[in-house]
């Protein structure tokens, strides 16, 4: 990913600092497709610079090694470095999204409860998450492509009796679902599409720091009104038809579906078990947040499951380490 961007902006640095003579010697001088210095700016600072041009300008003193044009220039790219190297806000003026996929910066988890043995909260490494959970039509090309896992042939080993229970067959189901979340898939089968598209199942750790963040701010327990809405449908029964993905307002990190459609799988989902018992017998009063009722209902939900569970609102999405290469 880096060494994409690196090349995007040696060829952006070429197009800024190319003499106008040698721009206008091959046809591009102030006509069409000529590339705007405002062009080379993120949203905000291209807003900014128009509104400087409705400023009178002082004249700035610069020596004759640097004329004003080369000046102009050079804050220019410094502008481009910054957004290019990561040093925007994380409101996501250089959020990037590849395959389906957006870019999580790093961070730190707190969860809601402590084993009381250790760190209180664990850092987050940079990673790529499915933008949307997976689809009823994504995981048909999955059992198309791994017969194991259609529905008539699964083992009830790795996914019990309600395996892919609302299609009608190994390979169909209703055009109308196809858009909509895959759900009644056990841990097993969720793991295995994640392997087979080279990804794998997010942590709890990575799914509730991304999970946390609001559309307007990535501490998103502090939005009174955010997390209204997510209580009101975590107490909402379940439509007999789920909507298709992407209902719901992508939060700050350009991940949508959090929360309003389906609970989904994590790839560490088991380790709620080992503190699901102190949990229930009085160990909640050193909950991180005893007003997060959210937090709770995934806790319970999560020490609940088995592996081979499928059940009617749990899907999954998935995610993907950054290769070593792109740094």
């Amino acid at each position: 990913m880096m060494r994409k961007m690196k090349a995007h902006f040696a060829t952006t640095m070429r197009a800024v600092l190319l003499p106008l003579p040698a721009r206008r010697e091959r046809g591009e001088g102030r006509g069409e497709g000529v590339l705007n210095k405002n062009d080379l700016l993120s949203p905000a600072l291209s807003s900014a610079a128009e509104e400087r041009e409705k400023i009178p300008h002082r004249k700035i003193r610069t020596s004759n090694r640097v004329p004003r044009m080369v000046f102009r220039k050079i804050l220019t790219c410094a502008a481009l470095l910054l957004c290019a190297f990561g040093f925007a806000s994380q409101s996501g003026q250089c959020e990037e999204t590849t395959n389906g996929m957006v870019l999580v910066p790093a961070g730190r988890y707190v969860p809601q409860f402590s084993s009381g043995k250790g760190a209180t909260d664990f850092p987050i490494k940079s990673f790529l998450l499915d933008v949307l959970p997976v689809t009823n039509g994504d995981f048909l090309e999955f059992v198309r492509a791994k017969p194991k896992w259609r529905r008539s042939q699964v083992s009830r080993a790795a996914a019990d009796e309600l395996y892919l229970k609302h299609w009608s067959d190994d390979l169909q189901f209703d055009e109308k679902i196809k858009n909509a979340p895959v759900t009644f898939v056990s841990y097993y089968a969720a793991k295995a599409y994640a392997q087979w598209r080279d990804k794998r199942l997010p942590t709890v750790a990575e799914w509730e720091y991304v999970a946390a963040a609001s559309p307007t701010r990535a501490d998103g327990q502090n939005d009174a009104a955010f997390q209204k809405q997510i209580l009101a449908w975590y107490t909402s029964p379940t439509p007999d038809t789920l909507p298709n993905v992407g209902s719901n307002r992508a939060n700050i990190f350009g991940a949508q579906d959090l929360h309003g459609l389906v609970w989904e799988w994590t790839g560490d989902f088991y380790t709620t078990l080992a503190m699901a018992e102190a949990v229930c017998g009085g160990g909640a009063k050193d909950a991180k947040d005893r007003g997060d009722y959210p937090a709770f209902m995934r806790f319970g939900f999560r020490s609940s499951l088995q592996m081979n569970y499928a059940v009617h609102n749990l899907g999954f999405r998935c995610a993907k380490d950054i290769s070593k290469d792109a740094n």
